[in-house]
């Protein structure tokens, strides 16, 4: 019994940390960041405005833990279809079209990147969160590519994988951010679609038909 009591103790923090985050990320996507005060994250969080500080040493760090979970949390959600594929050119296409279709393609996704985005300029902190949370992205994508290539026996020297990978970021970023705000000019697949065509163009690879996908 003692040892339970310990545990919870030892949990409680993070708890509090993750509601902190969680009622962050709220207020970010229902308000934008106006509405994402300090007093407003606190009653959210249930929490007295004390815990913010007695956690975070500023609002604004809280922000960027914030940020960089919401920016994690979309990656994660990718790479988890991209790892349950056998082949190479499977691990890419899933990661491409889990990028361009629900969750990751959300408005409250998108809203949430808005709402941060803007900060990324005026405070070093955010600009380094957004460019770890980038190249997380983008060298995972450059693997992938990498590897497909190989596989399809296509060569490829690493500046020329790298340049691939940027471009194919680039045309999924966009992808992305309209599916966000417009989810209902896009039919069923068609951004996933569109996203394969795009990265098979870019890349050089021909994604084979699969009976019921995209």
């Amino acid at each position: 019994m003692p040892s339970s009591r310990r545990s919870f103790s030892r949990e409680q923090p993070e708890q509090r940390k993750e509601a902190l985050i969680e009622a962050t990320l709220k207020l970010m996507a229902e308000t934008g960041p106006a509405g994402a005060t300090v007093r407003a994250i606190a009653e959210t969080a249930g929490m007295s405005q004390g815990m913010i500080r007695h956690y975070f040493s500023s609002k604004e760090d809280l922000i960027v833990a914030a940020y960089e979970r919401h920016m994690h949390a979309l990656t994660e959600a990718t790479e988890a279809q991209a790892s349950q594929a056998g082949s190479a050119e499977d691990r890419l296409r899933n990661f491409i079209v889990a990028s361009l279709t629900p969750p990751v393609v959300d408005a409250r996704a998108m809203a949430l990147w808005a709402g941060f985005i803007h900060m990324v300029r005026r405070d070093q902190a955010m600009q380094d969160t957004h460019e770890r949370t980038y190249y997380h992205f983008r060298d995972r994508l450059e693997v992938l590519i990498a590897a497909a290539r190989r596989e399809a026996g296509c060569a490829a020297t690493p500046a020329t994988n790298r340049r691939h990978a940027i471009a194919c970021n680039a045309v999924i970023d966009g992808l992305w951010l309209e599916g966000g705000a417009l989810p209902e000019a896009f039919a069923d697949s068609e951004l996933a679609e569109i996203g394969l065509t795009s990265v098979a163009a870019i890349t050089g690879l021909e994604f084979h038909e699969r009976k019921g996908a995209p």
